[in-house]
């Protein structure tokens, strides 16, 4: 259980889901142990958050656990979505944890926001990877078959397809040195994304596919913080932390997680 998703199902504003999928990780595997990782490394935390002055076991958070992970991506996220659908339809909001960044397409389509922000080192707006066009490089791409608009913070690389779709209008990618200048200045709903690649790999080793000249873990931290307040948030979810380090990427990741909650809850 996530420290302190101790609140009954039928009573929860937030519930947390693992989704552990790793079947399409490119360069180091192991987003499988991604959920249990960010649950034992947020261990340590105080329940209570002196900036908002809430502790975290009185909002409303239930953890539904781990949604067991199969070979059939495409089958697996259609059972995803439909567990996310579930609690989108009992007006609570679902913070999901990866597993690849794949698993991010079912929290789209369960809470089909109107536009889908996205802290992450890598534009996934590839048509196909490897030969596979569900791939966790494609799901950017995909998740703008359901969101309006893509916003990317922090990207840093991609293919040339890549850049070139992203000029279209309908995705915003901001560099990592301009991220903090940044502000949400939209309407509609919102899903916010957080690969944690998006930090530079010196604060986040354990992912699958580092990219130097990154994000500083504040950084992501405002940008959470900022979401949660200032737009209407359907979906929260961490993904692509796996268990190449000793724990940075998990750490940071469950902190994130809290932080969202605690400003979202504040917000309220």
């Amino acid at each position: 259980m996530f420290p302190g998703a101790s609140t009954d199902r039928g009573q929860a504003d937030f519930v947390v889901v693992g989704a552990p999928l790793d079947v399409s990780t490119t360069f180091q595997p192991g987003t499988r142990f991604g959920p249990e990782r960010i649950r034992r490394f947020a261990r340590t935390f105080d329940d209570y958050d002196h900036r908002t002055g809430l502790f975290f076991s009185d909002l409303a958070v239930h953890d539904h656990g781990d949604v067991y992970a199969w070979d059939d991506a495409e089958e697996y996220l259609e059972y995803i979505e439909g567990v996310l659908t579930d609690i989108v339809w009992d007006d609570a909001c679902p913070l999901l944890l990866g597993g690849e960044h794949t698993v991010t397409l079912a929290g789209v389509r369960a809470t089909e926001p109107d536009t889908f922000v996205c802290l992450d080192a890598h534009l996934d707006l590839r048509a196909e990877y490897d030969g596979n066009p569900l791939s966790h490089a494609t799901v950017t791409r995909h998740v703008l078959d359901v969101a309006d608009r893509a916003i990317i913070l922090g990207a840093r690389t991609g293919s040339e397809e890549e850049w070139n779709r992203a000029a279209k209008s309908d995705v915003t990618v901001v560099p990592p040195e301009e991220v903090a200048d940044w502000e949400p200045d939209f309407g509609g709903t919102t899903y916010l994304s957080v690969d944690i690649d998006g930090a530079d790999p010196g604060f986040t080793p354990g992912t699958g596919t580092m990219e130097p000249f990154g994000l500083s873990p504040r950084e992501m931290r405002d940008v959470v913080r900022d979401v949660a307040e200032e737009t209407d948030v359907v979906g929260f979810d961490v993904v692509e932390v796996n268990d190449r380090d000793d724990g940075q990427a998990a750490s940071l990741g469950g902190k994130l997680l809290r932080e969202f909650v605690f400003s979202h809850a504040h917000d309220r």
